[in-house]
């Protein structure tokens, strides 16, 4: 199996042993809100996008899963035998190693397990934080529209050559909250975005 991030022969063997793969396709959901979790997910193949639905269905991006990743929100309920707060949805085909929920803490006595664990609750709580300061601090996207208009004045152009890092590295901040700054941005025509093109929509 591709993308395992453990490399404890024992720990490899018992994975290999209890765990199941599941493949989706794009747009399938994993992880339903409401439901008891079984399984903790580690991505091996594609991507998952991780958000909270409120009871309205309005629904608010948390994170991404990459492979080798798994989901903080899913262990948490796992420990604390809580259904799940988040759904979990496939960006495109992907595939998920099923770790039986029996197993999370009895494999705490690999130390490499344990490790993966904890970084997982550390990475992902860095990306929650910055989802909250989105949500409360949200003049960033004034900041990143200010940013475009003012190159595209510069380059007397409304169609940008330019990524996502670079304007987060611009405006020091991070690629990811860039990303889903100019999604919203699109989706409220006020730019288009391209292969590193980002066309002003609005002057």
């Amino acid at each position: 199996m591709n993308n395992i991030p453990f490399s404890d022969p024992q720990l490899l063997d018992e994975i290999k042993k209890f765990a199941r793969t599941k493949r989706l396709r794009a747009d399938d959901t994993l992880i339903t809100p409401g439901e008891k979790i079984f399984f903790v997910p580690i991505v091996l193949k594609g991507v998952l996008r991780v958000v909270r639905q409120g009871d309205d269905g309005k629904e608010i991006f948390l994170y991404h899963l990459y492979p080798g990743q798994t989901c903080a929100m899913a262990i948490n309920c796992c420990q604390s035998h809580r259904e799940s707060m988040v759904k979990a949805i496939a960006e495109d085909d992907s595939e998920v190693l099923q770790i039986p929920v029996k197993l999370v803490e009895d494999w705490f006595k690999y130390p490499e397990w344990k490790t993966y664990i904890n970084s997982t609750y550390g990475s992902r709580f860095a990306e929650l934080i910055e989802v909250i300061d989105l949500i409360a601090f949200n003049n960033m996207d004034k900041q990143v529209l200010h940013y475009l208009r003012e190159r595209s004045r510069a380059s007397r152009s409304s169609i940008l050559q330019i990524t996502h890092q670079e304007i987060a590295d611009e405006l020091h901040t991070h690629r990811e909250a860039i990303s889903r700054l100019l999604r919203t941005m699109e989706q409220k025509n006020i730019v288009r975005l391209g292969r590193n093109t980002i066309k002003l929509l609005q002057d």
